[in-house]
């Protein structure tokens, strides 16, 4: 059978199964953690890019590319979620366009947070060199790296597509990443799995390596003594957050495995899908304003700062 004839089959089915499951209606709480998620993070991106003194912090800037990364991925998954919902046809061309983009900003956000971690442990291991190693303008040039690297698979990987595709005029009623890539796995098994194992293995092993060594050089200083110390809820906190940003992308892997299983029912995969991309991928995006705005307290100030600075405006411009 034809791949592109294979391919509509499929979204079909995956459509009928959602219909029948009634899993449409998972874009409701996908609608309203992305809500509030935009209502906070252009909040804190205003906050770091109107203070001089934040654009100055490499950490913030990080934090910065975090946010940015994660409200790409958001309006990019919310606008799928709705088209597959209503079985909007959306064209082959754009659907794979959509899943490079998506993938590109979902692993840049993994990769800043891990940036994120080597950046603290920097600070605690070299305090007097760390404005040496990372400046600001370095800072910049890492994260545009970093874009670069998560776009470098899935760019190439929608134009092997688009090169390979020999019709592309059929539409379908779903566009998943998962179909895509599970297309791609079929015939580039070992690829894919090496971009996602190695990329995985790597930020796991540098993040722990950061974590271990930040406490046996910290431990002697005391701050790790009381049970809720700030040093213990920074650790916690920042744990949490890992695993929730780390934790889809390991569901996923499953479900790259479970496409090419025949024995695995449809509404199987269509429901692990549908809580994957409508809920476990936004929680870690949920969250993350809260715990940069919360734990950091110079963007609190900042942000407490240009609410002051508002209120005068408006109490002058009413009188």
């Amino acid at each position: 059978m034809d791949a592109s004839v294979k391919m509509s089959n499929l979204t079909q089915e995956w459509f009928d199964s959602l219909q029948s499951w009634r899993l449409q209606f998972f874009f409701i709480p996908a609608t309203l953690v992305t809500l509030i998620t935009f209502s906070t993070n252009p909040v804190l991106l205003a906050c770091i890019f109107l203070s001089r003194a934040l654009r100055q912090e490499t950490r913030y800037l990080l934090v910065a590319n975090t946010l940015v990364a994660d409200l790409l991925f958001l309006i990019l998954n919310l606008a799928t979620v709705f088209c597959n919902a209503l079985g909007v046809h959306i064209p082959p061309m754009l659907c794979q366009l959509d899943m490079a983009v998506t993938v590109t900003a979902y692993c840049c956000a993994i990769l800043t947070v891990t940036v994120m971690v080597a950046d603290t442990y920097a600070a605690v291991r070299w305090p007097l060199h760390y404005r040496e190693l990372l400046p600001p303008a370095r800072a910049v040039r890492i994260m545009a790296g970093l874009w670069v690297v998560a776009a470098l698979y899935p760019v190439s990987m929608w134009i092997m597509m688009e090169m390979t595709q020999e019709s592309s005029s059929s539409e379908t009623p779903i566009c998943l990443v998962l179909i895509s890539l599970g297309f791609i796995q079929a015939t580039n098994m070992v690829g894919v799995h090496i971009y996602f194992c190695t990329a995985a293995f790597v930020c796991t092993v540098l993040i722990v390596y950061c974590y271990v060594r930040l406490y046996m050089v910290t431990k002697t200083q005391g701050i790790w003594q009381s049970r809720y110390s700030r040093a213990r809820v920074t650790l916690l906190a920042h744990g949490v957050l890992l695993l929730l940003y780390f934790l889809p992308g390991l569901v996923f892997t499953v479900e790259l495995f479970l496409f090419q299983q025949k024995d695995v029912s449809q509404d199987a995969r269509v429901w692990i899908n549908t809580i994957n991309t409508c809920i476990l991928m936004l929680l870690p995006r949920a969250f993350a304003p809260c715990l940069y705005g919360l734990r950091y307290r110079e963007i609190s100030d900042t942000l407490v700062q240009l609410l002051h600075r508002h209120r005068r405006l408006s109490q002058g411009t009413g009188a």
